[in-house]
């Protein structure tokens, strides 16, 4: 599997962004039938990405957040690429540099590799259950990991989480994690955050789909760390309905995580 060209597709991909975000006049921005925004951006990285799978993958079919008739390829068994163009639309438009390319292998439901690129802070995340997980910036590659964790532990937990965007599930779940501080992330990099180590966990319960977690999903298990639903199981792909259940990213099993601080 070429995987090397697909994380240099990555970072073609984010430069297709950035020719737009750079532009000195405001992107003009449309509305998906589900409301969210579509950018230039978005679609220029989606035929990059496109263009590029094709040519070094063409046996296996991709699925893409900007192709509605892609979602044919979805399926429980078997492999398939899983993209999101451009990650975090709404911080492209707010120009916070914040949004990321996400490139993921679903292979019987399961991430088995994923890059992550935020091309506006040059920032690339690699890896999968198999292979590790890796950080690349303008410092050089290193491989992360997550934090460590145990149930005596004492140190405040660093939760990844919006004070602007806390709905009362996640307030609940928050409040079992003990003493804690919140850590700001935007798009993916919220579960590359506990990837790296910068955090331990990032609840998510609200909506997303399986473009949004998958690439990342592959980075944080190949860095030891957890991506799974509130019973504990692991998020899956292909599945039926394109939304996620709701999911918590974590350094430790949930349950140990969790019980640490009850």
């Amino acid at each position: 599997m070429p995987f090397e060209a697909v994380v240099q597709l990555a970072r073609t991909a984010g430069a297709a962004i950035m020719c737009v975000y750079e532009q000195s006049e405001p992107c003009a921005v449309d509305s998906k039938a589900d409301a969210s925004p579509l950018t230039a951006a978005d679609l220029a990285s989606h035929h990059t990405i496109l263009a590029g799978l094709a040519q070094l993958t063409p046996d296996i079919p991709v699925v893409s957040e900007e192709d509605a008739d892609s979602l044919v390829h979805r399926s429980a068994q078997g492999r398939f690429w899983l993209i999101d163009p451009l990650d975090g639309t709404k911080e492209f438009i707010a120009r916070n540099g914040e949004f990321t390319v996400n490139i993921a292998l679903i292979e019987d439901g399961r991430p088995i590799w994923g890059v992550v690129y935020a091309p506006a802070l040059d920032e690339l995340f690699w890896g999968g259950p198999q292979f590790g997980a890796f950080r690349v910036c303008a410092a050089g590659t290193r491989p992360i990991g997550v934090c460590a964790w145990g149930i005596d532990a004492k140190e405040v937990c660093r939760v990844v989480a919006s004070k602007s965007h806390l709905n009362e599930d996640t307030r609940s779940f928050i409040a079992r994690l003990g003493a804690h501080e919140l850590v700001q992330a935007g798009s993916s990099l919220k579960l590359c955050r506990v990837a790296e180590g910068a955090a331990h966990v990032y609840p998510r319960l609200g909506p997303t789909c399986e473009w949004d977690t998958a690439a990342a999903q592959a980075v944080v298990e190949g860095a030891g760390g957890h991506v799974v639903q509130l019973n504990g199981t692991a998020l899956r792909y292909g599945k039926a309905d394109v939304l996620n259940p709701y999911f918590v990213v974590c350094c430790a099993p949930l349950n140990e995580l969790v019980r640490a601080n009850d």
